[in-house]
């Protein structure tokens, strides 16, 4: 509870502002952004296994999302496709089809993850600036540079600085005594309290009502209840089919950020996801999926289980219902600065240098699902992405093998893992699955020495698996294996 209820606290204040920008941004109600983050929250953590995941409204499926509102002429009719994307979802988990995002290689999900940062800073940008003109990076962006100037805001720019300078401060050992409250409240309540100073002492600063969150009085008044039955199937299929892979590649990037190397039960996931996404459909929210954004604020807060999860949806529903009028003096300048380190977190320099250090094999992919992702979407770029990981592999003529054996020695269990001549990122699904089985107070030795070839992702698993098996206390010998630098996925 000390560390989830934090944490939780911290993620609410990361969602609000994505649950209210990307109901923006897919042409939907405001209501459904916030209703949509209130059921990956309250919904879908108590039925998910993900630990540290957190669901609500996706950048990825705005555009989509879009498009079918328009094309289906009706946002009442749309719901019933959101259901459809949700039965989907759920026939993915009971079926146990969801465990293919595991055979994506390590490069690709990260470049996801810095890719999704940059757009994420990217974003905060004219929010941080006080613009406040909209769609700034894409509806007439030259006209919007000429008259960059005259449409910032002083008191906007001020707010950022202090916001951003707060959320860097309280890293320090030395401010170790301000921990009492998340760093976002920090941030928010300074913000808040900065634009009051502004409004009695110098109201030239002082931010107009597009530069403050806006949350209905009453959000349950706008749920629409839907049973009609329109020929909306393939857009179901095809949000559903989206909504799936971008969940199950956040479930394995989330993965990573666990500092407790625990596995999330993606078909488990699957069904969670789809049960949410029919609730969101029944209660007029724009569908959901796990979100990297949400997941990575959840760890950087310290989030330990799923309560953490649970507790920002619970905050959400608080907010809306009680607190609307909080809400509203909140400046997204406060809040565009928390994304801003956020999305800093998921794109380090760091993280580029460790890729570029791996070789070209792993930083082209790397790099390429990053480019592609920001010049097209998310999908487009982690296809791309994957086929040329898989054009490496094989080049290098793979062959997948490993041999598990197990003998006694006084009463203690002695596991040996032999690898063969080639083992590629295909084969860490079940590599990782035979590590979990390593009971505890056991002694594991992994062969490597007759290994022409032992992919990144294999070398990673293996990694992060002797870092954390004292805690269990299995002693692990490497013969052969070179170990790899994990700090980057932290």
């Amino acid at each position: 509870m000390k560390h989830d209820l934090r944490a939780g606290l911290s993620v609410f204040l990361v969602a609000l502002p994505l649950c209210l920008g990307i109901a923006l941004a897919s042409g939907a109600p405001i209501y459904a952004g916030l209703m949509s983050g209130i059921i990956g929250g309250v919904v879908v953590s108590l039925i998910s296994g993900a630990q540290l995941g957190v669901s609500g409204p996706a950048a990825g499926l705005s555009t989509i999302v879009a498009a079918s509102i328009v094309s289906l002429g009706n946002y009442n009719v749309f719901l019933l496709a959101v259901i459809v994307a949700g039965l989907f979802q759920l026939i993915i988990g009971v079926f146990k089809l969801g465990v293919f995002a595991s055979y994506f290689p390590s490069s690709v999900i990260k470049g996801m993850l810095a890719a999704i940062g940059i757009l994420l800073i990217s974003k905060q940008i004219p929010l941080i600036l006080g613009y406040s003109r909209p769609d700034f990076w894409t509806d007439g962006f030259a006209g919007h540079i000429r008259e960059f100037s005259a449409h910032i805001t002083k008191g906007a720019i001020a707010i950022s600085f202090v916001s951003l300078l707060v959320m860097i401060l309280l890293k320090y050992p030395f401010a170790k005594k301000m921990n009492f409250l998340p760093a976002p409240l920090w941030v928010v309540l300074i913000g808040i309290l900065l634009n009051l100073l502004f409004s009695y002492t110098a109201p030239s600063f002082a931010l107009a009502n597009n530069q403050l969150v806006t949350v209905p009085d009453n959000i349950f008044s706008s749920i629409v209840f839907l049973f009609k039955v329109p020929e909306v199937w393939k857009d179901g299929l095809i949000i559903g089919m989206l909504a799936t892979l971008e969940t199950l590649l956040c479930v394995e990037a989330v993965d990573k950020l666990d500092k407790r190397n625990r596995i999330t039960p993606v078909n488990r996931e699957m069904i969670a996801q789809g049960i949410g996404n029919m609730a969101c459909g029944l209660l007029g929210a724009i569908p959901i999926t796990s979100v990297v954004v949400r997941g990575a604020a959840n760890a950087d807060a310290g989030g330990r289980t799923k309560l953490a999860a649970f507790t920002h949806g619970l905050f959400l529903l608080i907010a809306v219902l009680f607190l609307p009028f909080l809400l509203n003096k909140i400046p997204y300048a406060s809040l565009a600065a928390i994304l801003l380190i956020t999305g800093y977190n998921l794109a380090k320099p760091k993280l580029f240098k460790n890729m570029w250090s791996l070789g070209w094999k792993q930083f082209i992919p790397f790099v390429l699902t990053i480019v592609i992702i920001l010049a097209t979407d998310l999908l487009i770029g982690v296809s791309i992405g994957l086929l040329m990981s898989i054009y490496f592999i094989i080049q290098n003529n793979f062959k997948a093998e490993y041999k598990v054996t197990k003998t006694k020695k006084h009463e203690t269990a002695i596991y040996f893992i032999k690898l063969n001549t080639n083992v590629t990122f295909l084969n860490k699904v079940n590599l990782r699955k035979a590590l979990d089985q390593i009971p505890e107070y056991s002694v594991l030795t992994i062969d490597g020495t007759e290994s022409y070839f032992i992919d990144y992702d294999i070398l990673e698993v293996i990694s992060e698996f002797e870092n954390k098996a004292h805690d269990r206390h299995i002693e692990v010998h490497l013969n052969g294996i070179q170990k790899v630098n994990i700090t980057a996925l932290h």
